[in-house]
């Protein structure tokens, strides 16, 4: 496998949008994506994900940032949960590391269960859930976006169910009604 590409260790889903590409703001490009809530104490997963960015940082200045390392990026790829501005602490990003990871419409990611067999189910998958994915980190050179690094989300292996994030799913709340009441609502 290529130095820039990283299979993780076991990971947490959040937004997770990967049966589906779509732009998120008018204007963009379709995408598929998901962010990857990596933990802290996974050693091993973040030692590889920093030797994948270090190989793209070479193969951006030689041949995308003209020779040069940026000062700073427009967007970091790995960043901490328990300090990111964006995150406001929220208490799934404590104790992860997370990287958000995109693919292009037309690179839907593969998706398998822990069989390898294919898994289309669109409510096996989800923000809350524990998977093992294949990333392939790059340089770029965006004229809007800037210079920096990114993820390329390649696929994804689910490893185990967990509580979901976002919550409520619609549902929630509700109990069976005895006969009676259902009689009198009908």
């Amino acid at each position: 496998m290529s130095t820039t590409k990283v299979i993780t260790g076991k990971v947490r889903f959040s937004y997770v949008n990967i049966f589906k590409s779509r732009a998120f703001q008018a204007g963009q490009d379709a995408k598929y994506s998901v962010c990857l809530l990596i933990p802290k104490e996974d050693k091993a997963t973040i030692k590889k994900i920093k030797a994948a960015i270090d190989a793209a940082v070479q193969d951006g200045i030689s041949s995308k940032w003209g020779g040069k390392k940026p000062v700073s990026y427009a967007h970091p790829l790995l960043r901490d949960g328990d300090t990111d501005p964006t995150k406001g602490g929220d208490s799934n990003y404590a104790g992860c590391w997370f990287l958000n990871a995109k693919a292009n419409a037309d690179h839907r990611p593969q998706i398998v269960d822990q069989s390898c067999n294919p898994c289309m189910d669109r409510d096996e998958v989800y923000s809350g859930c524990y998977a093992n994915v294949k990333v392939s980190i790059y340089a770029y050179n965006n004229p809007k976006g800037g210079k920096g690094i990114s993820a390329g989300l390649v696929a994804i292996q689910k490893t185990k169910d967990g509580p979901r994030l976002g919550g409520d799913t619609g549902l929630d709340g509700f109990e069976p009604l005895p006969p009676e009441v259902e009689d009198m609502l009908g």
